[in-house]
C-alpha cells in the first residue's frame, strides 16, 4: 500500500515538472519553427501525460536503486562508530566552505568553462580531505575534545578558589605522591568510594614514576610499572576523577618540595605513605591524608587479657621471644614462646602498642595451650622410648 502511495506521489512530482517544462519548450523559437501550429493546452496536457507515464515507468526502477544504495549505507554504518560519523560530517562541511571560499576567486574569470575546470576539483579535493582527515584521527579528536573538556571542568568546579575550601560541602583535591601510588592500595581506596573529590597527579611525579620504571634495577622496574598500571586504572574507573596537571616548578630539583609548595599555593591536600613528607607537609601548615594512618585506624581493636591464636614463625630480639603476624600484617610478640616456633598456639594479649610505624601487640603463651603442647611432646617422646624398646629386643 505504501509503495502505490509513493508511486502516485512520484507520478504527481512528474507532472509538476511537465509545467515549467512545457513553458520553456513554448518559448523556444526552435520549438516554434518546428510545430507552427499548436495550441498551448494541448502542449500542456501532453508534456503532462508523457512525464507522467515517464515517472510512473521508471519509479520501480529508482526504487530498487534507493534500496541497494540504502543498504549498502545501512551495511557500512553498522561499522563506523558514531564519534568517526559526526567528525567527519563536520569535516565535510567545513571543506565545502572552505571550498566555496576559495571558488569565489575564480568567478573573475569570464570563460565559463575555465571556472568549472577550477572549481570542480576544488570542491572534490577539499570535500574529499574535509571527510577523510576527520574520519582517519577521530579517535585523536576525542582524546583532545575529552582532555580540554577535564580541563575546564577542573577550572570552573574542581579547582575552585581558595575560599570556597572553607565551605563544608566542598572536598579539597588531592595531591597524590609517588609513594602512594606505587603501593597500590589507592585503586582498591577509590573504588570503595570512601575517597571523595579529584585525585591531582602533576606531570614531575608521572617523570619520577617514568624513571623508576626505566631503572636498571628489577625491583625498582617492577614498582615504576605497577604505578603507571595503577592510574590506567584509576582512570578507566567511573569512581574516579583523574586529573593530571602540567604545572612545574623548574627552581625545585626535590618531588616532595614540589608537592608541598603546589598543596600551600592552592590549599590542597596530600596523599601520601611517606613518613618524612608527612611531617616536612604538616609543619608548613599542609594537610596530609597518609594510607598508613588510615589503614591502622581500620584494624579490628586487640584489648589487653584477648585470647586469639597465632602462628609462630620466628625468633623475637630479647632471650625466649618469638613473633608472628595477624591476618592484616600486624606483629605480634609472644614471651616464652621460643620453643613454639613453627606451631600454632594459643595466647593471651598482654598490651598493645601503637607507633608511628604502625601497631605492635605483646602477648604471652596461654597455660593451657603450653601444657597441651607439653603433654603432645611427652607423648611423641614416649611413643619413640617404645619403639627404641622393641628396636633394642
Amino acid at each position: 500500500m505504501l509503495q502505490k502511495i509513493l508511486r502516485y506521489a512520484f507520478v504527481f512530482i512528474g507532472i509538476i515538472i511537465a509545467i515549467p517544462s512545457t513553458q520553456y519548450l513554448l518559448n523556444s523559437t526552435n520549438y516554434l519553427e518546428l510545430i507552427p501550429v499548436h495550441s498551448q493546452a494541448v502542449d500542456y496536457i501532453v508534456m503532462m501525460a508523457a512525464f507522467a507515464i515517464i515517472f510512473y515507468l521508471i519509479f520501480p526502477v529508482i526504487v530498487r536503486i534507493m534500496q541497494a544504495i540504502t543498504s549498502k549505507v545501512e551495511e557500512n554504518l553498522n561499522q563506523v562508530r558514531l564519534i568517526d560519523i559526526w567528525t567527519s560530517v563536520v569535516g565535510l562541511i567545513l571543506g565545502l566552505l572552505l571550498a566555496m571560499l576559495i571558488s569565489t576567486a575564480f568567478y573573475q574569470i569570464p570563460i565559463l568553462w575555465v571556472r568549472l575546470v577550477l572549481s570542480i576539483p576544488t570542491y572534490l579535493l577539499l570535500g574529499y580531505m574535509g571527510f577523510m582527515i576527520p574520519y582517519k584521527r577521530a579517535d585523536e579528536l576525542n582524546a583532545i575534545i575529552q582532555k580540554n573538556r577535564a580541563a575546564r571542568t577542573a577550572e570552573k568546579e574542581q579547582l575552585p578558589s581558595k575560599k570556597s575550601y572553607k565551605k563544608k560541602d566542598y572536598t579539597a583535591p588531592k595531591l597524590l605522591d609517588t609513594s602512594v601510588i606505587i603501593d597500590g592500595r589507592i585503586g582498591d581506596l577509590v573504588k570503595t568510594g570512601f575517597l571523595e573529590g579529584t585525585l591531582l597527579i602533576p606531570v614531575y611525579v608521572l617523570n619520577e614514576l617514568q624513571t623508576i620504571s626505566d631503572s636498571a634495577d628489577d625491583l625498582k622496574r617492577s614498582k615504576g610499572r605497577r604505578g603507571l598500571d595503577i592510574i590506567n586504572q584509576m582512570q578507566e574507573d567511573n569512581k574516579a576523577n583523574i586529573i593530571i596537571l602540567e604545572e612545574d616548578y623548574d627552581d625545585l630539583n626535590d618531588v616532595d618540595s614540589k608537592l608541598v609548595r603546589m598543596a600551600k599555593n592552592n590549599g590542597w591536600k596530600i596523599l601520601t605513605n611517606d613518613f618524612n613528607l608527612n611531617k616536612v607537609a604538616t609543619v608548613q601548615g599542609v594537610s596530609v591524608l597518609n594510607i598508613n594512618e588510615l589503614s591502622n585506624a581500620v584494624k579490628p581493636v586487640v584489648l589487653p587479657g584477648e585470647e586469639m591464636k597465632v602462628l609462630l614463625i620466628k625468633n623475637g630480639k630479647e632471650q625466649d621471644q618469638a613473633v608472628g603476624y595477624l591476618e592484616d600484617g600486624t606483629m605480634i610478640v609472644v614471651e616464652n614462646g621460643r620453643d613454639q616456633i613453627g606451631r600454632q598456639v594459643d595466647v593471651l594479649v598482654t598490651s598493645v602498642l601503637q607507633t608511628s610505624a604502625g601497631r605492635m601487640i605483646f602477648a604471652k603463651v596461654k597455660n593451657g595451650s603450653q601444657g597441651r603442647q607439653n603433654g603432645s611432646q611427652g607423648r611423641q617422646n614416649g611413643s619413640q622410648n617404645r619403639q627404641n624398646s622393641r628396636q633394642s629386643h
